[in-house]
């Protein structure tokens, strides 16, 4: 007997189990902090944010890449804000 292949919308059925706790590790924004510090770090967040958050489309930009350049967006943003939590201390 053949193993039942999953749907590509197994993902879904779980992010609406209410009784999963998409907690993050207590240890994670500390570990992004280490993963981005000293000046190489640096230079990648600010290259992120450059090609992301200080990028801007024109007025004729397909409505697929305005929201593939938001995803990219949220996702540095993401990062941005864990490498600063983990930084505080928090």
């Amino acid at each position: 007997m053949q193993p039942r292949h999953k749907s590509g919308w197994d993902w879904f059925e779980n992010a609406m189990n209410p009784d999963d706790k998409n907690e993050l590790p207590e240890d994670l924004p500390a570990r992004f902090a280490r993963c981005f510090r000293g000046e190489d770090g640096e230079a990648v967040l600010t290259h992120l944010a450059e090609m992301t958050l200080g990028r801007s489309l024109g007025a004729n930009a397909h409505n697929g890449i305005l929201r593939h350049l938001e995803g990219q967006r949220y996702l540095v943003s993401y990062i941005m804000g864990l490498v600063r939590q983990g930084r505080l201390g928090k």
